[in-house]
């Protein structure tokens, strides 16, 4: 056999080779995991609650700079009607409930944070077992985060199928019906 017969036997195989090994065509899909959890009834829930959960709190401290605001205005509008002493009174009360509305206020804003937090956290955890689950339902080889993705097609956006999903797998409880006097 000569050089020149083996050349096209070559080539034969390579090519026979070559289109068994390449892999088939991938499957992709876009999801926005940040919107897919902030649009989820359970987040939509959680922030409901969390503003229930909190509201008295921060009435205590929008009452306690209501009475920063009066003592300040009562300085101001009896200064050099008092005597010094009511003057230094009323100067260390004002301080002492600025002390305390400032340990309010910082408080309030590390629970509301780490009540967040918590919260964003399991529901990122699950959102991502979500997708996962609408990925294989779907027959996609790999999902891409939105925010890392420089141009796709609308289609390939598996966000809102996520949020349903979500939805349907972790379906929020409306609050019970307030009892009728």
């Amino acid at each position: 056999m000569s050089f020149t017969g083996i050349r096209p036997l070559m080539a034969c195989s390579f090519l026979l080779v070559a289109g068994q090994l390449a892999p088939a065509q991938t499957k992709v899909a876009i999801v926005d995991i940040q919107r897919a959890v902030f649009e989820s009834a359970e987040i939509k829930k959680a922030d409901a609650d969390m503003q229930a959960t909190f509201r008295p709190r921060q009435q205590v401290a929008e009452k306690l700079q209501q009475e920063i605001n009066t003592i300040a205005q009562q300085l101001q509008t009896n200064a050099g009607k008092m005597t010094q002493q009511q003057e230094a009174d009323l100067n260390a009360e004002g301080k002492r409930k600025q002390v305390d509305l400032t340990r309010m206020n910082e408080d309030l804003q590390a629970d509301a944070e780490r009540y967040r937090n918590e919260t964003l956290s399991r529901s990122s955890a699950k959102m991502t077992e979500v997708v996962k689950k609408v990925a294989e339902e779907k027959g996609y080889d790999l999902v891409v985060e939105k925010s890392t993705t420089l141009y796709f097609k609308p289609a390939m956006d598996i966000t809102n199928d996520a949020i349903a999903a979500y939805n349907k797998t972790y379906p929020v409880t409306p609050p019970a019906p307030a009892a009728k006097k």
